[in-house]
């Protein structure tokens, strides 16, 4: 784990988008002209010849950073390397596990559509951000943990117990599914509220919602780190109906080799999961691994007072995991679509091009 005095602030979101584009129109324009003096190059770059089409360039290239050729996987890695590498892992409990992360960007001009809004697709590349933040931040202790399983041995080979199980950890996407409600418009600022919405034996559900910049505020930040202004007030869900551009539900699974993983085994290793009394058993005939320990979460007695205090013991947790499975269930039953596929049993409309 990072210490607080080795924190490195990531990039805050105004300079990201303004250093990536500088830096790469510099390099450009330095290999174009074959120069490498730094001073030089700058006062060439902005009084020389031509000065004001590079400048308009460079500012079509600022304000549509996130849309040039891979900017995407900077994106992801820079959440993937900020939660994983560089800030301290959280300690937060049980009562944080469905707190919402917030990810704000803008529509930028290279994502909007003859109907001049973000176009539909564009979503999906935002949702993989948002949800990249939420797995890296909230899942960091447990991520580390399973990446390293043969010498943290959280999970077990089904086929010899007494070893770990052995393969390259990760974590894939398994369906996305997004709700349009209203458009966003070209260079509107909005923000991401991504959340865990419940799990199964295989899948963790995902909750995003598209929602009006500055439209919402939290009760509270978790991170004594403050975030941002909150609000006093209670609200309820047709407070913010009018706030939200789109909703989406996502499913991700985690695996180490071939093996799946059960979601509650990166939950409770990430320390966000309270004792359960009963305790779970083991794999079952499908190779599913259920987490195999008597109590799985939190154990010890300062986090037991924690959770007389929060009031998120292991009663209350299940309660909002089978409130979210609820929807997440009717998510889930798409998967049944691949079996209505038939070749084109009674024949096909014709052959076209995609471009």
């Amino acid at each position: 784990m990072v210490s607080s005095a080795a924190y490195a602030k990531p990039l805050s979101r105004f300079a990201k988008p303004v250093l990536l584009p500088a830096s790469i129109a510099a390099i450009a324009y330095a290999a174009y002209t074959g120069r490498a003096n730094g001073a030089e190059l700058a006062r060439k770059f902005f009084t020389g010849p031509g000065s004001k089409s590079r400048m308009v360039a460079l500012l079509m290239v600022l304000v549509n950073w996130k849309s040039l050729p891979l900017a995407w996987t900077v994106r992801i890695f820079n959440t993937m390397i900020s939660h994983l590498l560089v800030r301290p892992f959280h300690e937060l409990g049980p009562e944080a596990l469905f707190h919402p992360i917030i990810s704000q960007t803008h529509v930028t001009l290279l994502e909007v559509d003859y109907n001049v809004h973000k176009s539909n697709s564009t979503y999906f590349a935002d949702l993989d951000v948002s949800r990249s933040h939420l797995a890296s931040h909230l899942f960091a202790r447990g991520i580390r943990a399973l990446g390293n399983n043969e010498a943290t041995r959280l999970v077990k080979d089904p086929s010899d117990p007494t070893m770990p199980a052995r393969g390259r950890f990760g974590v894939s996407l398994g369906a996305v599914q997004c709700s349009f409600k209203r458009e966003l418009k070209p260079y509107q600022r909005y923000e991401m509220w991504t959340r865990v919405l419940s799990w199964d034996r295989k899948w963790l559900y995902l909750v995003t919602h598209f929602v009006e910049a500055g439209a919402v505020k939290p009760r509270s930040w978790d991170n004594p780190k403050n975030f941002g202004p909150t609000r006093a007030a209670e609200g309820k869900p047709e407070d913010w109906e009018r706030k939200i551009h789109a909703s989406a539900v996502s499913k991700y699974v985690f695996k180490i080799g071939r093996l799946t993983v059960h979601p509650a085994i990166v939950i409770g290793a990430s320390g966000l999961l309270p004792e359960r009394p009963e305790g779970w058993v083991s794999t079952d005939s499908s190779g599913m691994v259920t987490p195999a320990e008597p109590v799985v979460g939190n154990t010890d007695e300062a986090h037991k007072n924690e959770e007389e205090v929060t009031g998120w013991d292991w009663t209350r947790i299940e309660k909002e995991r089978l409130k979210g499975l609820e929807f997440a269930q009717n998510f889930a039953a798409l998967d049944g679509l691949i079996g209505q596929f038939d070749g084109g049993e009674d024949g096909a409309l014709g052959r076209f091009g995609l471009g």
